[in-house]
């Protein structure tokens, strides 16, 4: 390794004017640079020679310029010992290949490396002096100025920005340049930068990580910082992207740049203050951190949560400047760790910087002041000094694998015929081989290495230090499901915390709720809305509620359907025991009072009015208290077609007697009348076949309502929102009404004729009685039609229960207890002579 000196600017600016006048005599054309040439910081001669771009600086010095004369080099300024370590990196791998007989057997790598200082514009100055060389003006020729490249690859540079410019301008060349930090997605297309590769994953990958992070700890309310260069601006875009299709939401998304001024940086603080977010997901390089660093510690800005991206999580640096602890607790990908056996004692071994470190002269350096001899065995035990920081070893494996790389296709081109390709670019990009130390080295079709981290957690130590602690593996390479791998080791949050932070603006919703966005926020920020009676929602964070099935109704919670209860009239109700008493007792009343009539069936009062209709009126009677109960119970398809034609059968059959009855007692008081002989056209017969016809009739109505639309069992939902009414449906209305409208007119003919018999004499009249149980059955069903249709559920059924046993009684007790009266009480009056009696007619 020697150092090129720069020549005096005198004999330099003598040489240029030399060089002028004598090309502007010669004969033939030379090929001449422009502009001042650029040489190397470091340099070694060799067979085949590699270039590189490192920062041995960090910044520049601003300068003005006037555009009145030529402008002045750039003045680097603030060393920056991490260029040197990997520069020395590079170094080790090359003194490794030469030494080595294996991989380029007899044949020596060089080297030239410049200084970028970290600007752009100079990267892409030395990358054109890599590529053309550095002389003035070249020799005579006829040929074009064209040439082969210098070198034959180019590594480095450090930063995303640089290598995109430094890959725009040297690409049409095909020169490969190959970086170990550059981690811009961007430059994964081969469109723009086909001749770019690296030895680090892509932020693609990175960024993709970091948000499933964060949405594996729950943290959907985040903050965002990044670099305002292509390294920050991408890999958040990328991740902001990621984190939306994830459900996470930024509150903010800052930029800023080391050298903005403080105004701006202050506003990130302002923003960070105000904001609600408790973690923060910093997406910077190590040098902008350390301006963030300075300011968060001025503000005392502590108790967020970091999330940190490979450019400085990993970095021990940032760690000792954190003297606040703000970064404590810190979680975010690192490259994974890597050793190569021998690069750290020889990263060390720099005489300047031993020299420099302690203040010492080696014996064949010149000697200032009384400055002691190095012995080259100092102890670097206690040293702490960024130089000395080992913690980039994964970046200066990086730089490793890159260099042998490159050997290896050169490897292959020198040992391969006239057919096989040999250009370098497409050699490298179809390299694959395994390191001393195992590791596997390939590029994908973008040029980049597979994507693994390590996700790394800072925990603060007693002593005051930090551990980056490995609590995880990321592998892009495995299914999405499996990528992100968390150990079960315990983590260190903010704050020296135990517990996994909180960052969201809305809590989750929980089950029974659903989310409702606030107008103008993010969709992070929701209300927890109750779900509505009948919708459920089971899950946390639910956007909708989801309606139960119409057989099932939201529980208290609203988290679950439960089965609704089913409603009818059955046996087990108040109601349904009280109403089938009613039906028992009317039926025993019925029986009892036939037993009655039966035992004194011959007495004058039995036999005076049809005693085969009386019997007739109580067998059907006792078939009206019976069918109520046919309404009570489990509606099913039997019983919902039996029940109505069952009823409108034993009504018709009981009005049809009374009315014969009625009919009776009108013609026996018109036969005695002079010349009358109506009893012969309505007698015992024709009462039976009056009966028969009138009953006839309502059956036919009922075969016909059964035939078209007969009636069926109907779970109503609409009723009530929580049960299920278990009901006859009528099929069709139709038939129920003419039914009931049949009923309705017997009744009334009974109620006229026997209306029209009130005034017969009383000892013999059963016509008043006939025209009070048909105005109690008509008032009844009158008052049903509206109770009926206006009564919920069972309670319409209860309805018409009622109106057939209320019916029904009237009928019993205005007919037959009276006469009853007379048999068991009054049997005085049971004679032939009483009923026969002339008493005076009185109306009522």
């Amino acid at each position: 390794m020697t150092s090129i000196q720069r020549w005096p600017e005198q004999g330099w600016a003598l040489l240029q004017l030399l060089l002028v006048a004598s090309f502007s005599q010669a004969e033939q054309p030379v090929c001449r640079q422009r502009g001042d040439p650029e040489n190397p910081q470091l340099s070694k001669d060799g067979d085949i020679m590699l270039g590189a771009i490192f920062s041995f600086h960090s910044s520049w010095k601003d300068k003005r310029d006037a555009y009145m004369h030529k402008p002045l080099p750039l003045e680097c300024t603030s060393l920056n010992f991490r260029g040197f370590q990997f520069a020395q990196a590079m170094l080790f791998a090359i003194e490794e290949i030469n030494k080595a007989t294996d991989l380029l057997p007899g044949i020596s790598l060089g080297y030239a490396m410049y200084d970028s200082c970290g600007s752009i514009a100079r990267s892409v100055r030395v990358a054109l002096a890599l590529a053309n060389g550095n002389e003035i003006v070249s020799a005579r020729s006829e040929a074009p100025c064209t040439r082969p490249a210098q070198m034959q690859a180019i590594m480095g540079e450090t930063s995303s920005s640089p290598c995109m410019a430094i890959a725009t301008v040297i690409g049409p060349f095909h020169v490969p340049l190959i970086s170990h930090y550059a981690t811009c997605a961007c430059l994964s297309d081969k469109t723009k930068y086909p001749s770019f590769l690296r030895t680090i994953p892509s932020d693609y990958y990175q960024s993709r990580a970091l948000a499933q992070l964060v949405k594996h700890f729950g943290w959907t309310w985040l903050g965002a910082i990044r670099t305002n260069d292509d390294y920050g601006n991408n890999g958040m875009a990328t991740f902001t992207e990621t984190a939306r299709q994830l459900g996470i939401c930024l509150e903010y998304s800052v930029s800023f740049f080391r050298t903005d001024p403080p105004d701006k940086i202050q506003k990130v603080i302002d923003i960070i203050k105000v904001s609600t977010s408790k973690v923060i997901v910093a997406f910077l390089s190590h040098l902008d951190m350390d301006v963030l660093i300075h300011e968060l510690s001025h503000h005392n800005l502590t108790g967020y949560q970091w999330v940190g991206s490979e450019g400085w999580i990993f970095d021990s640096q940032i760690a000792e400047m954190d003297r606040h602890h703000i970064l404590d607790g810190a979680i975010g990908l690192s490259i994974p760790k890597a050793h190569v056996s021998g690069m750290r004692e020889f990263i060390l071994d720099v005489k300047e910087f031993w020299e420099m470190l302690f203040s010492c002269k080696f014996k064949r350096s010149k000697s200032t002041g009384n400055q002691r001899e190095c012995t080259g065995h100092e102890d670097l035990t206690g040293v702490h000094n960024s130089f000395t920081d080992m913690s980039l070893m994964p970046i200066f494996n990086n730089v490793y694998k890159g260099v042998y790389a490159v050997a290896h296709a050169l490897h292959g081109i020198l040992g391969c015929n006239d057919t096989c390709n040999n250009k370098i670019l497409q050699r490298i990009r179809n390299i694959q081989f395994k390191t001393k130390e195992g590791v596997d080295v390939y590029f994908n079709e973008d040029g980049d290495p597979a994507a693994k981290y390590e996700i790394i957690n800072w925990q603060p130590t007693e002593n005051g230090f930090v551990d980056f602690v490995t609590v995880g593996l990321y592998d892009a390479s495995l299914p999405t499901d499996n990528q992100l791998n968390l150990q079960n080791k315990s983590l260190i949050w903010a704050k020296n915390s135990k517990r996994v932070p909180v960052s969201v603006c809305s809590e989750k919703c929980p089950p029974g709720t659903r989310k409702v966005l606030q107008k103008g926020k993010p969709v992070c920020c929701f209300d927890c809305i109750r779900c509505a009676e009948g919708e459920i929602s089971n899950i946390t964070d639910s956007v909708a509620c989801v309606r139960c099935h119409p057989e099932f109704w939201s529980n208290e919670r609203r988290d679950a359907c439960v089965k609704k209860e089913a409603e009818f009239l059955s046996y087990e109700d108040i109601m349904g025991t009280l109403l089938t008493a009613a039906s028992l007792f009317g039926t025993c009343m019925t029986a009892f009072v036939a037993f009655i009539f039966f035992r004194h069936r011959k007495t004058p009062i039995v036999r005076a009015n049809n005693s085969e209709l009386s019997f007739l009126l109580l067998f059907s009677l006792t078939l009206c208290f019976l069918c109520s109960l046919s309404f009570i119970g489990r509606p099913s398809e039997w019983s919902c077609m039996l029940r109505h034609t069952a009823f409108g059968i034993t009504f018709v059959l009981c009005i049809s007697c009374v009315l014969g009855k009625t009919i009776v007692v009108l013609m026996a008081f018109r036969a005695t009348l002079p010349g009358s002989n109506l009893i012969k056209w309505f007698g015992p017969t024709q009462q039976r076949l009056s009966v028969l016809v009138f009953t006839l009739i309502q059956v036919a109505i009922c075969i016909m309502w059964l035939t078209i639309s007969p009636p069926f069992p109907l779970k109503n939902f609409e009723e009530f929102k929580d049960k299920i009414i278990l009901e006859c449906a009528l099929g069709s209305a139709v038939g129920f009404w003419a039914v009931l409208g049949y009923i309705g007119i017997l009744a009334i003919l009974c109620f006229i004729l026997a209306f029209l018999a009130r005034k017969l004499p009383d000892n013999f009249n059963e016509a008043k009685f006939i025209t009070f149980s048909m105005l109690i059955f008509c008032a009844v069903w009158i008052t049903f039609i509206p109770a009926y249709v206006s009564s919920p559920g069972k309670f319409s059924v209860a309805v018409e229960i009622f109106a057939i046993l209320a019916s029904s009684f009237g009928l019993l007790f205005c007919i037959f207890i009276p006469k009853c009266y007379v048999i068991l009480l009054k049997p005085e009056k049971n004679t032939k002579k009483n009923m026969m009696g002339k008493v005076a007619l009185k109306s009522f």
